[in-house]
């Protein structure tokens, strides 16, 4: 299995950035997939999580401004990041969970102006 993030840069607080998440490896359309962040000295923590059926479900800090959607045929899941602020500066990682969780190499999003 493999996640591989990218989409990561330097974004002005107040812009947008996407996100994507290729995987390879599993059945990618049965999977819930997740974006989690971890910022310098603080835990990972979970943004956003999209199930197989498409519901989903986002940290209070992403709500009203982050949007997690998935294209099966793809494989791919994006995080669409509008109006970012310098606090969503951190590491972006794409998770899944199969009989074991996964995790991608991460993309650094820094919003600085």
């Amino acid at each position: 299995v493999q996640l591989q993030a990218s989409g990561g840069g330097l974004v002005q607080p107040g812009g947008s950035l996407r996100l994507s998440c290729k995987a390879s490896g599993i059945r990618f359309s049965i999977y819930e997939m997740r974006w989690f962040r971890q910022a310098p000295g603080k835990q990972r923590e979970l943004v956003a999580a999209i199930t197989s059926g498409g519901g989903t479900n986002y940290a209070e800090s992403a709500k009203g401004r982050f949007t997690i959607s998935r294209d099966n045929a793809r494989n791919t899941v994006y995080l669409q990041m509008n109006n970012p602020k310098p606090e969503d500066t951190a590491v972006y990682y794409c998770n899944t969970v199969t009989t074991r969780p996964y995790w991608g190499l991460g993309t650094q999003v820094t919003v600085s102006s």
